[in-house]
């Protein structure tokens, strides 16, 4: 799954080898928080199967989920760079296997394959923009547009439907858009009274990409 990883893409066989042999795997239990928020680390995560969330929180318990990573996508990147603490909390959404490289393996690798730095950069500086949209979108949209918003941000195409890529719960949808469950609550079933979307054991189909901004 390391050759899934855009930052490894390039690498030529002989070092994508020895990368490969340098990670470590590790089987991860669902709910397991596997980096917390505010602690030093330095290795770089990626994701071979299951999935994980990407969270900020406060000490009331209270949570915003940055974002929902799966199979090919990798987090930890920052800390490992720069040795500072950890930006973000992450957890297992369910059992999942990661590959994880030291930031010793990965200065080796920048050695071997300088390429690699510029392919760094480009990653943040996607992640950076990924950030300033949802900011942009938390500040300047009401609750409504934001989970609208969030709705078509998950949304692939599957068997020529349009479904939320995600099987989250209501809680999950509050938690991505800084809301209350029961408000979130209260948009779905707008949504769905009016046609927009369909809601079906936390699958959610939507009919209308031109989701309404507001009730």
């Amino acid at each position: 799954m390391l050759r899934a990883v855009p930052l490894f893409q390039d690498l030529s066989d002989t070092d994508f080898a020895l990368m490969n042999d340098l990670a470590i795997e590790k089987h991860v239990p669902k709910g397991t928080v596997v980096m917390t928020e505010g602690t030093v680390g330095d290795s770089l995560f990626t994701i071979s199967s299951g999935r994980v969330k990407v969270f900020i929180g406060d000490e009331d318990g209270r949570e915003i989920i940055l974002k929902i990573l799966g199979p090919g996508d990798f987090f930890g990147e920052m800390s490992m760079i720069d040795s500072q603490p950890r930006s973000a909390s992450v957890a297992t959404l369910e059992p999942s296997v990661f590959k994880v490289l030291s930031h010793q393996a990965f200065a080796q690798c920048l050695e071997r394959a300088p390429r690699i730095a510029t392919l760094v950069m480009q990653a943040l500086a996607k992640r950076l923009r990924d950030a300033d949209r949802k900011i942009s979108t938390l500040a300047l949209m009401d609750v409504y547009g934001r989970v609208a918003n969030t709705l078509l941000e998950l949304a692939i195409d599957s068997n020529g439907k349009l479904v939320v890529g995600e099987k989250l719960s209501q809680q999950d949808i509050a938690n991505m858009v800084g809301a209350s469950r029961e408000m979130v609550n209260r948009i779905l079933k707008d949504l769905s009274d009016r046609g927009y979307i369909t809601v079906e054991s936390k699958t959610i189909t939507i009919h209308d990409q031109k989701l309404p901004p507001s009730f």
